[in-house]
């Protein structure tokens, strides 16, 4: 990162406008490292009993070796005998894998679950069985965590929740409505793992990438009970005329299929109070890129850490807004930068290639139609966007005229959902390889 007095940031801001933009987006990742965040909440290694790791999610792997690496600095690798106790596993996205010296990191699919994650769910499952109340549960999740961790609940084939999986992924579904579903046809999710882990202490960390922070939702909330019931999962998928198979039917109608809840009931969660903390999510991010901003000289106006809803309207919406700061500021001389994040969705109906945050930026740009001073980039923090390898992608006043050059058309492409193709031509797409990390979608607009 450079240092550089007040004129020449202010200098810097106006002329290389797409190069701050992404600036911002590695500092957002940067402040929520679990290197940085995990730390300071870990307890000390346990006095006795054996210590398992397990989690899933696409800082998973970051999580577990910032782990072995704080208890490794304390002292651990002195004691043969401690670190005879200790034993892991975490899974995460292919290509997601850290290097650690005790926890196993394996590799599976994401979104759509394989065998895989399958047979890596089977094991996580049977690590934790048969401990004794001096034995202590770590669980690490992150964003991702849900597919990754597919146990399908009995009577159910993996086949079937994959396709249920894919159906949902293109059905413009919020995240809380997908994890209802999964958590009810899994034999893991939903609190399952922490009945599975009695008598032994849960400790469970976690990495927001939901808006809101709900901790039952992240991942599924394999350690947390659930309030949601079979009965909402069921109302989802016709909601959203997902087709599922006699057998994933008659399971949602039992009620033994039913997920332990929060309160006095057949299926009673069984740690009354569960040890569970959020060391990192969207806003701690966000907070980041704005004091960044803010040391270069430019106004930042947080607008929200959990936006919701369809990424192209939401892009039509920012873009309106946008405008409307510029008018309103034609006589300032101050930058201003508008951040937000949470998670949009897509109701994929073209045969493009593309994510939400390219989506979002392709409506912004549009809907922006050339209007001059103004930048945007959009981006997930995991450092994928939908099914392509880019995190994201950036914009400028001439997109639209580049692309027009090029004979790209910008409403074509968002009628066919085919963001990717579009800031391709435009060769600007945002690529960073996986950051190991996830608090969903980061988006940046500078109006100058």
């Amino acid at each position: 990162m450079i240092n550089w007095n007040q004129a020449q940031a202010q200098t810097y801001v106006e002329t290389q406008a797409p190069a701050f933009l992404r600036e911002l987006f590695a500092v957002a990742v940067a402040a929520v490292d679990p290197h940085h965040c995990l730390p300071p909440h870990l307890p000390a290694f346990p006095t006795s009993g054996r210590c398992i790791v397990v989690g899933a999610g696409k800082a998973a792997a970051s999580m577990a070796q910032a782990l072995e690496q704080h208890w490794l600095a304390s002292g651990l690798e002195n004691s043969l005998g401690d670190l005879a106790r200790l034993s892991g596993m975490v899974i995460v996205p292919y290509g997601h894998s850290l290097p650690c010296e005790v926890i196993q990191v394996r590799e599976a699919a994401h979104p759509v679950p394989d065998q895989a994650g399958y047979q890596a769910a089977v094991d996580l499952l049977a690590s934790v069985q048969h401990l004794s109340a001096a034995d202590t549960v770590i669980c690490l999740l992150s964003g991702g965590g849900s597919s990754l961790m597919s146990l399908p609940a009995p009577g159910i084939s993996l086949a079937e929740k994959q396709e249920i999986n894919r159906a949902l992924l293109r059905s413009g579904a919020r995240i809380h409505e997908m994890n209802c579903v999964r958590k009810h046809l899994s034999a893991i999710k939903g609190g399952r793992l922490a009945l599975a882990c009695v008598p032994a202490t849960v400790l469970t960390y976690i990495i927001s990438d939901v808006a809101g922070d709900d901790a039952s939702i992240i991942a599924s909330g394999p350690t947390l009970a659930d309030a949601s019931t079979c009965a909402d999962a069921l109302e989802i998928l016709q909601r959203y005329a997902i087709p599922v198979s006699p057998a994933v039917l008659a399971h949602l109608q039992l009620a033994s299929s039913e997920t332990p809840k929060p309160d006095h009931t057949a299926f009673v969660y069984p740690h009354p109070h569960p040890h569970v903390q959020i060391i990192a999510n969207a806003q701690a991010a966000l907070q980041a890129a704005a004091n960044f901003a803010q040391s270069k000289g430019v106004r930042v106006e947080i607008l929200s850490d959990r936006l919701e809803g369809e990424a192209r309207e939401l892009g039509r919406a920012h873009a309106q807004l946008a405008i409307a700061h510029k008018s309103a500021r034609e006589n300032h001389h101050q930058a201003c930068l508008l951040l937000s994040g949470g998670e949009t969705t897509v109701t994929v109906k073209g045969s493009g290639r593309g994510g939400r945050n390219t989506e979002y930026l392709l409506s912004f740009c549009q809907n922006l139609n050339g209007h001059p001073g103004i930048y945007a980039l959009a981006a997930d923090t995991d450092g994928r966007d939908g099914s392509e390898q880019n995190a994201g992608a950036w914009c400028t006043p001439d997109s639209l005229q580049l692309a027009a050059d090029l004979s790209i058309s910008a409403g074509e492409s968002l009628a066919n959902n085919d963001a990717f193709a579009f800031f391709a031509a435009l060769d600007a797409l945002l690529v960073t390889g996986p950051t190991y990390n996830n608090v969903n979608d980061f988006r940046a607009i500078l109006v100058l």
